[in-house]
Order: C-alpha cells, then sequence, then structure tokens
C-alpha cells in the first residue's frame, strides 16, 4: 500500500511540475505572438504600413499555424512530445528575436510565419502532457493554469514590452523577448528530460483520419472559431486602437491593458478551481463546461459591443474588465472538454484538429479588420462582427455540441497505424 501511495504521490508530483511549466511556457508563448500589437503604434508608422497591411502582418502567423495543427497533433500523439515542445520553443523564439531587425512587410510576414511553425506545438502538446499525467478530477485547475498564462503573457507582455518600447523603441521588444523566451529552454528540459524516453508506439494511438471522423471534434472546431475570432480581434488591436483612435498615451495603454489580462487570468483560474469543486459535489463536468464556455461567450460579444462605443477611459476600463471576466472560461474549458472527449490516447490529435478549425480565423480576420479601418475610417464594423460572433458561439456552444462523454476509440492492439 505504501509503494502504491508513493507511486500516486510521485504521479502527482509530476503532473503539477509539467502543468507549471506547460503555463510558463504558454505565457511566453502568448508575450511572443503578441509582440506585434505591442509595437504597433511605433512599428506601423516606421515601416509605413496601412491598416490593410498591418492586418496582412498579423494575419500570416496563422497561416500556418492554423492548418500545421493538424500534423502536430498528430505528431504529439506518434512521438515524444516533450522533444517536439523543445523544437519548437527554439523555432519560435529565433523567430522573435529575428523579427527585431525586420525592415519591411514582407520580412516582417516571413518572420510571423516562421513564428506560427514554432509555436504551433504549444496548445496540442499542453493538452496531451495533461491528458496523461493529470487526474481527472484536477482537469479543471490544470488547464485554467494554462489558461491563466494565455492571460498573463499579454499582462506581462504589454507591461514590460510598452516600457522597453518607451525607452529604448519597438525593435528592442523583439530583441528581449526572444532571448527570454531561448533563455526558459532551460528549466522546460530540466523538468522534461526524465519523459524525453516516452512516446506513443502505433498499437496505442489513434489515428487522425480516426480523430476526424467524430461529429464531435468538428463541432468543437467550430465553436473553437467564435472563441479565437473575438479574442485575437482584440489582442491584436486594442492597443492600436486605444492609442491611435482614443487618444491614450503608450504608458497609459500599457497600464490598462496589464491590469485587464491580469484580471482574466484570476478569473481563469478562480472559475477553473470552482469548475473542479462543483464537479466532485456531483455536477456533470460536461454540461457544465459547455454552458461555461457559452457564457463566456455570450457575456464577450456584450463588452465588444460596450468597448465600441466607449470613448473615455472609465467606460473602456469598465467594458474591458467586463471582457475580461466573463471571457476568463474560454481558453480553458476547450482543452479540458477535447480531454474528455479524446482521452489521453488522442487528445493531441483532437486538439490539433480544433486549434486548426479554431484558429482559422486568425487568417482573414486581421485582414478583414484592416480592409474595414481603410475603407471606413472606423473599428465600429470590426468591432460588430467580431461581437456577433461571440453572440453565434454562444447559441453554438450550448445547442450544437454532442454530449461530452468519452469517444470509444477501439482497442488500442486493434488500431492500425495512420
Amino acid at each position: 500500500m505504501a509503494t502504491v501511495s508513493n507511486e500516486r504521490r510521485a504521479g502527482a508530483g509530476a503532473g503539477f511540475a509539467l502543468t507549471l511549466a506547460l503555463a510558463l511556457l504558454v505565457l511566453f508563448n502568448y508575450m511572443d505572438r503578441g509582440a506585434l500589437a505591442i509595437a504597433a503604434p511605433q512599428l506601423k508608422t516606421e515601416l509605413m504600413l496601412s491598416a490593410t497591411g498591418f492586418g496582412l502582418a498579423v494575419s500570416a502567423f496563422a497561416w500556418v499555424y492554423a492548418p500545421a495543427q493538424l500534423v502536430v497533433g498528430w505528431l504529439t500523439d506518434r512521438f515524444c512530445v516533450y522533444r517536439l515542445v523543445a523544437a519548437g520553443l527554439v523555432l519560435w523564439a529565433l523567430a522573435t528575436t529575428l523579427t527585431s531587425f525586420a525592415g519591411s512587410l514582407a520580412a516582417l510576414i516571413a518572420l510571423r510565419v516562421m513564428l506560427g511553425i514554432g509555436e504551433g506545438v504549444a496548445f496540442p502538446a499542453a493538452s496531451k502532457i495533461i491528458a496523461a499525467q493529470v487526474a481527472g478530477k484536477h482537469r479543471g485547475i490544470a488547464n485554467s493554469a494554462v489558461a491563466s498564462a494565455l492571460y498573463l503573457g499579454p499582462a506581462l507582455g504589454i507591461f514590460v514590452g510598452g516600457l522597453i518600447m518607451v525607452h529604448f523603441g519597438w525593435r528592442s521588444v523583439f530583441l528581449v523577448f526572444g532571448l527570454v523566451t531561448f533563455l526558459w529552454l532551460v528549466p522546460w528540459l530540466m523538468v522534461s528530460k526524465p519523459h524525453w524516453k516516452e512516446r506513443a508506439t502505433a498499437s496505442t494511438s489513434v489515428p487522425i483520419g480516426r480523430v476526424m471522423k467524430e461529429r464531435a471534434v468538428w463541432a468543437m472546431g467550430v465553436g473553437h472559431f467564435t472563441n479565437t475570432y473575438a479574442f485575437f480581434f482584440l489582442l491584436a488591436w486594442l492597443p492600436l486602437f486605444l492609442v491611435k483612435t482614443r487618444g491614450l498615451q503608450v504608458i497609459e495603454m500599457t497600464r490598462l491593458l496589464t491590469m485587464v489580462y491580469l484580471v482574466q487570468a484570476a478569473s481563469a483560474l478562480f472559475l477553473g478551481w470552482l469548475s473542479d469543486r462543483l464537479v466532485a459535489r456531483g455536477w456533470d463536468e460536461g454540461t457544465l463546461r459547455t454552458r461555461l464556455m457559452a457564457a463566456a461567450h455570450i457575456l464577450t460579444g456584450v463588452a465588444v459591443l460596450g468597448l465600441s462605443g466607449a470613448t473615455d477611459i472609465p467606460h473602456i476600463t469598465f467594458w474591458l474588465v467586463f471582457a475580461a471576466v466573463s471571457g476568463g472560461p474560454a481558453g480553458s474549458n476547450v482543452y479540458a472538454i477535447a480531454q474528455m472527449f479524446a482521452g489521453p490516447r488522442a487528445s493531441g490529435s483532437w486538439v490539433g484538429v480544433v486549434n486548426g478549425i479554431g484558429n482559422s480565423s486568425g487568417i482573414f480576420g486581421p485582414i478583414l479588420t484592416g480592409m474595414i479601418v481603410d475603407s471606413t475610417g472606423s473599428y465600429a464594423n470590426a468591432f460588430y462582427i467580431a461581437a456577433a460572433l461571440s453572440f453565434v458561439g454562444g447559441l453554438w456552444w450550448l445547442f450544437a455540441i454532442p454530449r461530452v462523454e468519452p469517444v470509444d476509440f477501439g482497442n488500442p492492439a486493434a488500431v492500425s497505424p495512420g
């Protein structure tokens, strides 16, 4: 009995350490991904970019990131996921660092594509590791820890990046962020190295083609599309909107958005903890998490509409905080639901498909926003589109997602390679 207890504690400790490491990994992921938005007020002027040109640069990240999710998901279910994370980290850190030397839109686009390839490993890998290493009763808080990092990344990035830009210029933002990400490779290697011999085999993994036959994975992908559209719209365009359209100083924008993302991180953690407690008390986990997703989408739509008409700092702050609190559950529950459907054998592939569909919003969304701003001189219609998709997403998560329960992929030994 003592041996079993010790093994359980060791397993729980490994799960906690890996979850913490993944959370920090995602933090750097979103710091680097959001650096372009932070630098936008200076970068757009220096490189003489139109709103459409800036939108094109933002979009370039998703050109490869979205379709690559399917490949990365398959890889995480077939090969050592811990090594894949290390390789992706090196690639995206290099892309971030080199962006500090970009002198044209073409160079910016090329480096954003490179960033998309490297960062593509993060979420399929995180979901694969959590599904394998974290007990189901801790699923909510584990995914919420990663989701909170998704918001802490922009918070820290905007705060530090804004200060760097004010004193040293926009190029220093990318240089510092890239070098810091490289340094994070050392602790990741330390915590993940004991697992480097672990890999799926052809007899235990589920072919991605089999995963793609499930209606639930496509329904989740569409739901995730409505989630990412509004989130990426705000992540990419808010700094520029607040400085150029609402007249905030860069330092005011930095303080405001830092506070907002910290609130969103706290919301994600609290609701993740609360969801685990409610499940422990007998609530149906699948129903609870889909309803949290629906509520997050509907309330985010309300916040985006409110923000579109806010012109002074108190009203802007109110609607941004409203969006932060209401959007907290969206970043974690989508992956918790995916893990419930797919289980440890197929979580990487399942999240790869969901993320691939969901992040396709990042391909045309930024370009559409740029074209709207250039043609109308206003962000209003862009806000209305983001709000409308959020409302649709709320209804989709309520009525279009099948009952959340583990998919029967058959006997592992009977699953053929794919």
